[in-house]
């Protein structure tokens, strides 16, 4: 077993992930060639959501559910004892004597390291605050992989909610081991967080840019993220933000024919609908792999996947 608990990409040496990658393609093979598989019969998953999820979620209970193991939880906390003032040390220590491994998402940032300190069994960070979503990354970077064969020689662009997005923040952290130009493209006052730059600046080539038509005829890969109105202090400076950018087939018109467009979903406005049936549209196929992503972690940390 190379690792017990998933909390932040930065735990991830590049062997890491690329072990990660490889046997999700194992896993994906084998689970067209057999249906379910049996790796995880007996085993049971926790799903503690304390904030909303559709795809995290339910890709690691389908994952699980792949694997032949079951799941139990819940995905909203109002209907738990924290209702009541349990604390998330006391949950965590409940919910490790009925499950194998433990997956939370939470909105305080260092909650899932919290978990994992006080748990006995593993735990994966599905989610905490605008901190880290290291599942998310792995699969966006098996997702990469996938399309074009490669992540080594590609043309990155983040775009959005740089500042309060999760999702990027681990990306830009994992793509920093590969051979790769990164675009980080977002409106003023959302820019990648400094310590994030300072931290990958001598590994990766980094342009910052407020202005997406100028890199869209260069880039590979268009990573899109929405504006995190829940992570605002302040409406008012929400809504003097949203909308920023707007993917369409007008500002695709300069881009790569074969550019990806990549969202890790759920989307407001920023890809218009009309894109959905381009060739540049990869979001969809995103989705599915968080599948086997997920299939191989939760085999790894439970060990019952070499």
């Amino acid at each position: 077993m190379r690792f017990q608990d998933v909390i932040s990409i930065n735990d991830f040496e590049k062997d890491d992930i690329e072990y990660v990658l490889k046997t999700a393609e194992l896993l994906e093979r084998e689970l067209k060639e057999k249906g379910t598989l049996q790796y995880a019969k007996g085993k049971v998953l926790a799903t503690l959501f304390f904030e909303p999820s559709t795809r995290t979620r339910l890709s690691f209970e389908s994952a699980m559910h792949r694997l032949g193991g079951s799941v139990i939880g819940f995905a909203e906390a109002s209907a738990t004892s924290v209702k009541k003032g349990e604390s998330l040390m006391d949950t965590i220590r409940t919910v490790e004597n009925y499950a194998d491994v433990i997956v939370i998402r939470h909105p305080k940032e260092g909650a899932a390291r919290l978990a994992a300190e006080v748990a006995k069994i593993p735990v994966i960070n599905a989610g905490d605050g605008a901190n880290q979503h290291p599942t998310q990354t792995l699969l966006d970077l098996y997702t990469i992989k996938k399309e074009f064969g490669k992540i080594d020689g590609l043309k990155i662009a983040l775009l959005g909610d740089l500042k309060y997005g999760r999702t990027v923040h681990s990306l830009a952290k994992a793509l920093s081991y590969y051979n790769v130009k990164l675009y980080f493209v977002a409106p003023p006052g959302l820019e990648m967080p400094r310590h994030i730059v300072e931290e990958i600046s001598d590994k990766v080539d980094i342009v910052e840019t407020s202005n997406l038509e100028s890199v869209i005829p260069e880039i590979d890969v268009l990573y899109a993220t929405r504006i995190q109105k829940e992570r605002f202090p302040d409406p008012a400076e929400y809504n003097k933000i949203k909308g920023s950018y707007r993917v369409d087939l007008k500002i695709l018109e300069g881009a790569k024919e074969t550019l990806k467009i990549m969202h890790p979903l759920p989307r407001v406005d920023e890809i218009s609908y009309e894109v959905d049936k381009t060739r540049y549209s990869a979001y969809f196929r995103q989705v599915w792999s968080g599948v086997p992503v997920r299939m191989a972690l939760l085999g790894i940390v439970l060990g019952v996947i070499e």
